[in-house]
């Protein structure tokens, strides 16, 4: 899509929320497409045009784990990114009842930004 994919997403006066990187599961990826994407949520019932280029899915509810780093300098956001991951990586979800779904839903990032830390999300069943 180019290098303004978050400027058109931001652009969305209907969205939800901000916009999110997404890692999708293979049943969720048309052929041809790449494993991350990115995306907005929109209300059910959105009608607006949709820009060239961009599709509508409609995701299934499901439950989420959601991680959040310190805040950090903006310069270090690759490190920092790395780190949750390695935090995430090595968390076993199963002392809370739940397991690791990653062909059920995509696990998503809110974009990186200092201030808040960074945020990922992986979505989990109950055990």
């Amino acid at each position: 899509m180019g290098c303004d994919v978050w400027s058109v997403l931001t652009s969305v006066k209907e969205a939800l929320y901000e916009p999110i990187g997404m890692w999708m599961p293979k049943k969720l990826m048309p052929e041809n497409t790449s494993l991350y994407v990115q995306g907005v949520e929109l209300p059910m019932d959105y009608d607006k045009e949709i820009p060239e280029g961009y599709e509508i899915i409609t995701l299934e509810p499901c439950t989420m784990m959601i991680f959040q780093g310190e805040p950090y300098d903006d310069d270090n956001f690759m490190s920092e990114i790395s780190e949750i991951f390695n935090h995430i990586e090595q968390f076993n979800p199963e002392i809370y009842g739940y397991q690791w779904a990653p062909e059920v839903a995509p696990r998503f990032q809110l974009a990186p930004m200092g201030y808040r830390g960074y945020i990922e999300a992986r979505p989990v069943t109950k055990c």
